[in-house]
């Protein structure tokens, strides 16, 4: 009937399926690997995944002992019992959690835990949490209150590469209450971490404080939050694609010309800069450093050299080009090197960007798996009687090198050849993903994009012998 609307349905097994479909073209065809703290959430999300009417290629979960507390033992237990119970497998892995001066034990400890989940995810394997909609409202007031920008108020995407896979949040449109009345109904106990009820960490605070007067005046507060960080999220695809424009017209090899630069208006030039340092996959700097290079090292006189450094990367500007490269050690903000200084750079540069950059052969007759350098990672070519590449459409040998612009393939039969900038920007690449993808060039054609895209001259069909499934791997 027009104008009714239609219930919306409860969480279990089916829904959860459902939003599977949705965020997993290939699901079931999938493997899953559930981050498991025994929390009512997450003890939701396992044990509904251990009931889909549709079961995926494989399921299993990971809990991480981050041992700060006397229970955390006692949590690994529990843990155990609840995965017995479900007939899920389970690995528990101990976190080694050291705090430098300053930094905060709860930002240490999410970076260890996501460190040991992308150790223990295979290759193409997908990690999902059970971050849901309250969670989101907590990440973006949060992120408001720490004055950041689209990219921060975009909070939690539901889908995001990480490690060897994707990272998977499957639960962002329910609720705490909805995932808690669930798991009471099904009879199934969890733990309660005590250190929640601590209000020192921010978003305990937040949680305890500030949300209960929110909801009070605001009851769909967390559905209209995360509403705002969806619109978030496209406004800063739309920051991406105007970035990518400018910094096609600024670049100049995998420089970026200062005078061109200079040319656009500084909110944009901050953008570009932004878009350019994470496309090759260094940290974005911090507000202040991004100003000294959108305005201080431009405006610098030509003989200058001037360069601006940040945690794990720097940006010098040589005559008119702008030059990125990510080093190890904590440099010094700014700097005016000696006149020997820029050779050093450049050599330095392409040192770190490895032999990728300039072509990798791969006999892969002889050698099913072919190591690259940093970021690039491993690619292998695993024989699999339904994998979706023919290996005797290969040539003996294949060339592996990065992005350079401009390169297309077709990956669907019948289809156009595309660009990977519009593939990229499709399958909702994140910018930093980009340049650390390799490609797999035979013959001087592209014909796959890591283990993301194949052209239709390599992929198998019915009549196909020899099949193979290509898997990549990122370094750690």
């Amino acid at each position: 009937m027009a104008g009714v609307r239609r219930a919306r349905a409860a969480f279990g097994p089916q829904w959860l399926q459902a939003r599977l479909s949705e965020l997993l073209p290939a699901f079931p065809d999938v493997s899953l690997c559930v981050a498991f703290s025994g929390g009512g959430d997450s003890t939701a999300l396992l044990a509904a995944l251990s009931e889909l009417p549709r079961p995926p290629r494989a399921l299993r979960a990971v809990h991480i002992d981050h041992r700060l507390l006397p229970a955390s033992r006692r949590w690994s237990a529990h843990c155990r019992r609840i995965a017995r119970q479900l007939q899920v497998p389970l690995s528990v892995r101990s976190a080694t959690i050291v705090r430098a001066r300053g930094e905060s034990l709860e930002a240490v400890a999410r970076a260890e835990r996501y460190r040991l989940l992308g150790v223990a995810l295979g290759p193409g394997e997908a990690l999902l949490t059970a971050h849901h909609q309250d969670d989101q409202l907590e990440t973006v007031l949060l992120q408001l209150l720490r004055g950041s920008g689209v990219a921060g108020l975009a909070a939690m995407p539901p889908i995001a590469p990480f490690a060897h896979g994707v990272l998977v949040r499957p639960l962002l449109t329910a609720t705490r209450a909805e995932l808690s009345a669930w798991v009471r109904a099904q009879g199934l106990a969890w733990v309660e971490d005590d250190s929640n009820a601590q209000l020192r960490p921010d978003r305990n605070y937040l949680r305890a404080r500030v949300l209960p007067a929110i909801r009070e005046r605001w009851p769909s507060a967390a559905a209209t939050v995360s509403r705002s960080a969806r619109h978030a999220a496209e406004a800063q695809r739309l920051l991406d694609l105007l970035g990518e424009a400018d910094m096609d017209r600024a670049a100049c090899g995998a420089m970026l010309s200062a005078r061109m630069l200079r040319r656009l208006p500084l909110e944009r030039r901050r953008n570009v800069l932004r878009f350019w340092i994470a496309a090759a996959g260094a940290l974005t700097p911090p507000a202040t450093r991004l100003e000294e290079i959108a305005g201080t090292l431009l405006d610098a006189r030509e003989d200058a050299q001037p360069l601006v450094s940040w945690n794990g990367a720097l940006v010098q500007r040589q005559g008119d080009l702008l030059s990125l490269r990510r080093v190890a050690a904590h440099l010094p903000r700014t700097a005016a090197p000696s006149a020997a200084a820029p050779e050093a750079a450049n050599a330095a540069g392409r040192a770190s960007r490895g032999s990728a950059a300039r072509g990798v052969s791969w006999r892969w007759r002889g050698q099913r798996q072919r190591v690259l350098s940093t970021p690039f990672g491993t690619l292998t070519l695993k024989s699999d009687a339904r994998g979706p590449v023919d290996l005797d459409a290969l040539g003996p040998t294949l060339m592996l090198r990065e992005r350079r612009g401009g390169e297309r393939l077709r990956p669907a039969r019948g289809g156009p050849r595309r660009s990977l900038k519009q593939l990229f920007q499709e399958a909702h690449v994140p910018v930093a993903q980009r340049g650390r993808l390799p490609l797999l060039f035979d013959r001087g054609r592209l014909v796959a994009v890591a283990d993301l895209w194949l052209d239709v001259s390599v992929q198998a069909g019915a009549t196909s012998r020899r099949r193979a499934r290509l898997l990549w791997r990122a370094l750690e």
